[in-house]
């Protein structure tokens, strides 16, 4: 019987072709769309991405994600330091700063001041220049990114000058980094600079990065910073889902997303039920036929659901392949795209609901058939 389902499906090309095609476009729509939406949330923690040696970021209590700034007082560093389990702990400057280039144009850009002593938090893929170079005066290193976006199609070199908060800034080297929400251009710098390069408050220090003493609980150490200095202190992986968090319930990006993704479903059950359906009300003699034979309505069902099941593999593996071929494309782009295992549990079970409606609205059509439609006309 699963051989005639098969001989079935397969022998009318034009509706098994229209099946598997509106199949293929909704896994293809979920699942490039929940891709895209991953990776633009992804983007929004960028530096907590990059800087992997702070164990624990420290910041005012009011801070809710990565980009809100809150400048805390110096003494709160010491304080900091002296809580046990902490190993080391160093300042950490973030802010924007507007960037005078040298034929008279403006440009925001991201500013991160890295402590003078340690550095870190300093890029680790450096494409031109060196580390070393930051400790000269004036010095700051750009992402790659943000040099093409200011200077397009023209070749890396150093040696560039810029301007900040009417003090000079020298280019000395560029670094790979991290593509941010906003695709400004990405400045490191030394802490005492970055405090040149941007207006500053009465406090100036936005975040504490630190690390725990070897077999030392993170979450401790959190816990005693918060209880010793009233300061938030959360770890990095937990700083990127709060992060992260707060662009799902404080922005439309998911409401945008989920308009799309449930578009996809729609046209998917649509496209593949009444295709599906169709083919069913053709091939009705058949099923007719095999009724008046003896076959049950069980063993019709399962035939049914045999063809279902063929088309939605199919049409599931040909829409998360063109997904992935367009995330491979799309590398290195402005187009945001990452592609957990969760997307692909989740595309599967979307093009299983998808496969089941159209099935259910078959099987209704064979279990109501009546094996004397053979012998019409």
């Amino acid at each position: 019987m699963r051989w005639i389902a098969l001989k079935m499906l397969v022998g009318d090309r034009a509706k098994y072709f229209g099946i598997v095609a509106g199949i293929t476009f909704a896994a293809l729509l979920i699942a490039q769309q929940l891709s895209i939406f991953c990776g633009l949330l992804l983007r929004t923690t960028s530096q907590l991405q990059d800087i992997a040696e702070a164990d624990v970021w420290v910041m005012d209590p009011n801070v809710d994600y990565i980009d809100e700034l809150k400048p805390m007082k110096e003494d709160y560093l010491q304080r900091v330091q002296g809580v046990p389990g902490v190993a080391w702990a160093v300042h950490f400057y973030k802010g924007q700063a507007r960037l005078k280039l040298g034929n008279g144009k403006y440009q925001q850009a991201i500013v991160l001041g890295l402590d003078d002593a340690t550095m870190v938090g300093a890029p680790t893929k450096i494409v031109l220049g060196s580390l070393a170079d930051l400790r000269q005066p004036d010095a700051v290193i750009m992402d790659e990114e943000g040099y093409h976006y200011l200077w397009p199609r023209q070749p890396l070199r150093t040696g560039r000058l810029l301007e900040m908060n009417d003090h000079r800034a020298v280019l000395v080297g560029i670094c790979r980094a991290s593509r941010t929400f906003q695709t400004f251009p990405v400045l490191y710098t030394r802490y005492s600079l970055a405090l040149q390069f941007i207006p500053q408050e009465r406090r100036v220090m936005p975040f504490v990065l630190a690390a725990v003493k070897p077999g030392a609980s993170a979450k401790r150490v959190c816990a005693r910073i918060r209880q010793q200095t009233g300061l938030i202190a959360i770890t990095r992986d937990d700083f990127a889902w709060k992060t992260i968090s707060y662009y799902l319930k404080r922005t439309g990006i998911p409401i945008n997303f989920g308009i799309t993704v449930g578009l996809g479903f729609i046209v998917g059950c649509a496209i593949a039920g009444q295709t599906f359906y169709t083919f069913v009300l053709e091939n009705q003699n058949q099923f007719g036929a095999l009724k008046a034979m003896g076959v049950s309505n069980r063993r019709i069902v399962g035939m049914v659901l045999i063809q279902a099941l063929v088309v939605g593999l199919i049409g599931y593996s040909l829409g998360v392949g063109l997904a992935t071929l367009f995330g491979v494309a799309t590398h290195n782009t402005e187009i945001s795209f990452y592609m957990p295992w969760q997307i692909l549990v989740g595309t599967a079970v979307s093009v299983g609901f998808i496969v089941a409606i159209a099935s259910l609205i078959s099987i209704y059509r064979v279990l109501v058939l009546e094996p004397a439609v053979v012998f019409r006309n």
